[in-house]
């Protein structure tokens, strides 16, 4: 297998300015390592720091140091270094997400939410729209609900959006911040044959699972983050 992925001594601190200044760190000299084809599951107690370093593999947080090598375009890149233009580049082509909480444009239809990735990757229009249409259905969103906007949903019916968005485009990196949350058994079995499918072309995932049913079912190892004992 090969290394699509690899976190090097990242190391993560905040400032609380309305606290003074204090400050404190969150990861030091993490290291970690994911293949194509495999999903890691991050594991730890909480507040240990799964969440802060899903959004630095994401890019919505910079690092302190250290270096964040993913595979895109041929190459390796460090993410931790990249511009706003490069980070923009492997969100579309490369780095998907899938977060808790679904935060889309209001007014736009769940199946425009779904397409607008493959859109922006290139796909024609009649193919994205089916392509979302597609995994919709299969996320088991009512047909009538897929030309509504998601704001007016449930907690259930948008994170299933949610999930069409971040597995539509085949991203070859897939990160997962408690995908079954606010899922029924039957959503939570088709979130796990996603998952495996996504693996079986190649993808490398990254999630939490605080569900540790789908947690077994589809990581292929752990990595535990221990809390820090000493604020910095």
């Amino acid at each position: 297998m090969s290394a699509v992925l690899k976190v090097e001594e990242l190391a993560k601190g905040f400032t609380l300015h309305l606290q003074g200044g204090l400050g404190f760190q969150v990861l030091r000299d993490e290291q970690l390592v994911v293949n194509a084809g495999e999903c890691v599951a991050l594991t730890g107690p909480s507040g240990a720091g799964k969440s802060t370093l899903m959004r630095c593999l994401q890019g919505n947080y910079g690092a302190d140091s250290g270096r964040i090598m993913l595979a895109h375009r041929g190459g390796m890149v460090d993410l931790a270094a990249a511009d706003a233009r490069l980070v923009r580049e492997i969100r579309r082509e490369t780095l998907g997400y899938v977060s808790q909480f679904l935060r889309v444009i209001p007014r736009v239809s769940a199946r425009d939410v779904v397409a607008e990735p493959l859109l922006a990757r290139g796909m024609a229009p009649d193919e994205a729209e089916a392509r979302a249409t597609a995994l919709l259905t299969r996320l088991n969103l009512p047909p009538r609900l897929h030309g509504l906007p998601p704001a007016t949903f449930s907690g259930g019916e948008q994170q299933r959006v949610n999930l069409a968005r971040g597995f539509a485009p085949d991203y070859p990196i897939l990160l997962l911040d408690e995908p079954t949350a606010s899922l029924d058994a039957a959503n939570r079995d088709v979130v796990i044959g996603l998952i495996h499918e996504a693996k079986s072309r190649g993808a490398a995932l990254v999630g939490i699972f605080h569900d540790i049913e789908v947690r077994d079912r589809v990581a292929d190892r752990t990595h535990e983050i221990l809390a820090l004992e000493e604020a910095a």
